[in-house]
C-alpha cells in the first residue's frame, strides 16, 4: 500500500456562503477512510448560525481560532474565545452564534462527517428567488437525521441581539 499525503494550504478547501455565514471544507469526508470531516466557519458579527437543533448521526467539536463564539445546549450557554473548544454531542438540542462586533472563524469536527454537506445543499436551497422552499428545507433536514426548533429564533434574536443571514 502505497501512503500518500493530502495538504490542504491555509487559504485552501471549497467555500460555500450563506450571506455572511461561511463554511469552508478543509477535510470533505470523503478524503479519508474514517469519514470524519473538518470545516471551517465564519460567522458574521452579531449573528445567529443555527436556531435550536439536534442531531441524530453526527457529534460536533467547535474549535475557535478568531473571535469568540457561543453555544447554547439545553440551558447551557457558554461562550469560547480563541484557542477554546465546545463539544456538541449528538442528540441534544443546541444553537450557535456571534454575539460579538468582529467575524468569528472556528474548525468545526463533524463525525461521521457526511453532514459537512448539508450545507452545500442548504445554501442552494436558500439561493433561489422568492420565499424559502419549507418543503424542501424540511426534507433536507429529514435527510440529514437533524431536528430544528424554530421557535427559537426569534428568542435568541432578541436575547442576544442577534440577526439571521
Amino acid at each position: 500500500m502505497v501512503e500518500t499525503t493530502t495538504y490542504i494550504p491555509p487559504n485552501g478547501g471549497r467555500a460555500v456562503w450563506i450571506g455572511s455565514f461561511g463554511t469552508i471544507f478543509k477535510v470533505p469526508p470523503e478524503l479519508t477512510p474514517s469519514g470524519i470531516a473538518i470545516v471551517e466557519h465564519v460567522l458574521g458579527p452579531h449573528q445567529l448560525g443555527a436556531p435550536m437543533h439536534r442531531h441524530s448521526r453526527e457529534d460536533e467539536i467547535s474549535h475557535v481560532l478568531e473571535g469568540e463564539l457561543t453555544v447554547q445546549q439545553g440551558e447551557s450557554v457558554q461562550t469560547s474565545g480563541a484557542g477554546g473548544t465546545i463539544v456538541k454531542p449528538r442528540g441534544i438540542f443546541h444553537a450557535f452564534w456571534n454575539a460579538g462586533g468582529t467575524p468569528v472563524r472556528f474548525l468545526e469536527v463533524i463525525a461521521p462527517g457526511a453532514f459537512a454537506h448539508y450545507f452545500e445543499e442548504l445554501a442552494v436551497l436558500l439561493a433561489r428567488a422568492g420565499p424559502p422552499d419549507l418543503a424542501g428545507l424540511g426534507a433536507l433536514a429529514e435527510r440529514y437525521g437533524v431536528q430544528f426548533d424554530f421557535t427559537s429564533m426569534p428568542k435568541l434574536m432578541e436575547r442576544y441581539g442577534l440577526h439571521a443571514g
